[in-house]
């Protein structure tokens, strides 16, 4: 397989978060030729968000991708209504960036305010997700923000997000229709023995004007052994994941954007000069993806 396109890098700021500052990242991707990035919410309000617009522009950086909106589900209504709120906010955000997508973690069971689940309902806490995005695409479609929802590990049912598979995340589409796409990371799908089919399914769905469901696609590895669920994904390469076959998936359904780099690293990439993880990035990207 062809070495991939070194012009769809993206760099998903969470990769060089704990190093340096949002206008940091984007002046180091801008230093290191890679010419997208997907911010993170908290960034973008500790800069501000017209800073943040203005520089991009500066610097001629695109978006390929905002993170985050979702957590839909909550113990009570006055929950729904403050995530119904603030994901509309992520939307104007978004718009105000120039984002392709808004990425949706759905959220997992309702929880309290310490972060306690409240409920064991898994079924209901789907329910609320359903109805939530059907919310959003009310105030996203109107303003032309597509919405990706990103399917996350199982092991993440409870806490980050109860949409687990592609196969969820594509009937949800086909229920809730245009405007809603799907966000593939490779860390939290990899694993799925009906990923191709998924993948393959998701490029023959087509929005009325002709776009496509597959809307973004992030790449990382997974580490043996893995030492925290969270914060221990892997540079490409240094890991499990056959990212040239997932990649050739995507390509074969239709995809042809941005292809981003997200590292959670804690005790590694994280404590590395952040100039250093965006080479490696790069090589790593033409080597192993």
């Amino acid at each position: 397989m062809t070495a991939p396109d070194p012009a769809l890098l993206s760099l998903n700021t969470a990769t060089v978060r704990a190093q340096w500052t949002l206008a940091q990242i984007i002046d180091g991707c801008a230093r290191h030729g890679i010419r997208r990035i997907s911010p993170w919410r908290d960034q973008v309000a500790k800069d501000g968000l017209q800073a943040t617009a203005a520089h991009l522009r500066a610097t001629g950086l695109e978006l390929s991708g905002y993170c985050r909106g979702g957590m839909f589900p909550a113990p009570d209504a006055a929950g729904r209504a403050a995530a119904r709120d603030d994901n509309r906010r992520a939307v104007d955000e978004a718009l105000t960036l120039g984002a392709p997508c808004l990425v949706l973690v759905v959220g997992g069971l309702p929880k309290d305010a310490a972060g306690t689940p409240v409920s064991k309902d898994l079924a209901g806490a789907r329910a609320m997700v359903r109805d939530g995005i059907a919310e959003l695409l009310d105030y996203a479609r109107p303003a032309g923000m597509p919405l990706a929802i990103e399917p996350l590990h199982p092991m993440y049912a409870a806490d980050r997000a109860c949409v687990n598979t592609m196969a969820h995340a594509n009937a949800l589409c086909d229920e809730l229709g245009d405007g809603l796409g799907i966000a593939v990371d490779v860390y939290h799908v990899w694993w799925d023995p009906d990923l191709a089919r998924e993948i393959e399914r998701a490029g023959r769905a087509r929005a009325a004007d002709g776009t496509s469901r597959l809307l973004a696609f992030h790449l990382c590895d997974w580490l043996v052994p893995t030492h925290d669920l969270l914060l221990d994904r892997g540079m490409m390469g240094d890991g499990v994941i056959d990212l040239p076959l997932i990649r050739s998936w995507m390509e074969a359904a239709g995809y042809r954007g941005a292809h981003e780099v997200e590292i959670f690293s804690a005790n590694h990439w994280w404590k590395r000069d952040p100039d250093e993880v965006l080479a490696t990035c790069k090589a790593r990207h033409a080597t192993a993806c």
